[in-house]
């Protein structure tokens, strides 16, 4: 009977151990955010020829889009890995480069930290670094390391489903004299832009639809 007793004991604490565990692992593990947004900023130097000086390019503003995976740490923070794209013309009198698209990608990996408090709309804070990527058609790309920080909100449906609304700020570090947009070999050698900075800045609103697993 003393053993039987300890026995059941045992297996009782052992349950009652194991209670979280269920419950933790009853919580988000992973989740996806596609979204939409709208891309301001960018800004080149066109570089100098014989019948113009150089002059300041701006990128338009214009649409974006991209995807936002999470990997949850715990119950308020997870790893995050982040792509957003734009493609753009430049704001340019200049035919030859107000034709020419920009297609501006980040690839990022960071984290985000969830300000949840029981309330129905839960702010969030996003830090992240990676990559930036400048192309265009018939034109080299260019790739530069790059962070960005971002925050909003998140409006739940249900545990699962849930609306982000977030700002996003990216920073892009660059030589001051990097050129930008270059034909490699054969009489069209050249390039049409260089970094008018040492940094490269856009920011983007960001409307998304997050869906937690």
């Amino acid at each position: 009977m003393r053993h039987l007793s300890i026995a059941t004991l045992l297996l009782s604490t052992a349950a009652l151990c194991a209670v979280p565990g269920v419950a933790g692992a009853a919580g988000p593990r992973f989740e996806v955010t596609p979204f939409v947004g709208y891309r301001m900023g960018g800004s080149f130097e066109q570089s100098e020829t014989a019948s113009s000086p150089a002059r300041d390019v701006d990128l338009d503003d214009g649409s974006s889009w991209g995807i936002d995976l999470g990997l949850y740490r715990d119950g308020s923070s997870f790893y995050e890995l982040l792509y957003s794209t734009q493609s753009t013309s430049m704001d340019s009198a200049d035919p030859t480069l107000s034709r020419v698209d920009v297609q501006t990608d980040y690839y990022h990996f960071g984290g985000t930290l969830l300000f949840a408090d029981e309330q129905w709309m839960v702010p969030y804070l996003s830090l992240t670094a990676g990559a930036t990527r400048f192309s265009a058609d018939d034109y080299d790309s260019e790739t530069k390391f790059s962070m960005s920080l971002g925050g909003g909100v998140r409006l739940p449906f249900n545990d699962h489903l849930a609306a982000t609304l977030g700002v996003r700020g990216y920073l892009t570090l660059v030589d001051s004299d990097t050129s930008f947009l270059c034909v490699s070999g054969g009489e069209q050698s050249g390039c049409l832009v260089k970094s008018s900075g040492s940094t490269y800045f856009q920011a983007e609103a960001q409307l998304g639809l997050t869906l937690r697993f």
